[in-house]
């Protein structure tokens, strides 16, 4: 089914737009004391106190939210099944690795690790792989 350009620029802005609720309502969404944490100055601060289970299953969620929308957007843009199926094993993939390394993190590693946990989280909860696929899909479909 092809898509109308109205039609895509439309569901593109809906889209984003829901990203952007996603992190505009992340505090009232998700279970997660690491955002206050790190928008404190959390260098010389110890982890807070958190529900493990309870983090990784939101974490979880948060991801899984960013990457239904992201998978989506992608659909909107490119209209290309085998992509998509691509792209969602790919992010299936990057969750199970990311959250490893986070429990890893947190679990195995002491504190000196602040700005890797940051990065990693980052990852996850944030929809950092849609701004890498765009253009990496828009290459690969000018390349055949």
């Amino acid at each position: 089914m092809l898509l109308s350009k109205p039609i895509k620029i439309v569901a593109c802005l809906v889209l984003i737009f829901m990203l952007v609720a996603v992190r505009a309502f992340e505090n009232t969404l998700f279970y997660d004391p690491f955002i206050a944490y790190f928008k404190a100055e959390f260098s010389n601060l110890p982890y807070p106190q958190y529900d493990s289970i309870l983090l990784f299953l939101n974490l979880i969620s948060r991801y899984t939210l960013n990457s239904v929308l992201s998978v989506l957007i992608l659909y909107v843009i490119f209209e290309d099944i085998l992509m998509i199926k691509f792209s969602g094993v790919l992010l299936l993939f990057l969750l199970v690795i990311l959250l490893f390394i986070q429990f890893l993190l947190l679990n195995y590693f002491d504190e000196n690790q602040k700005m890797v946990l940051f990065y990693v989280r980052r990852f996850i909860i944030q929809p950092i792989f849609l701004l890498l696929f765009i253009p990496a899909f828009y290459y690969q479909k000018k390349q055949h």
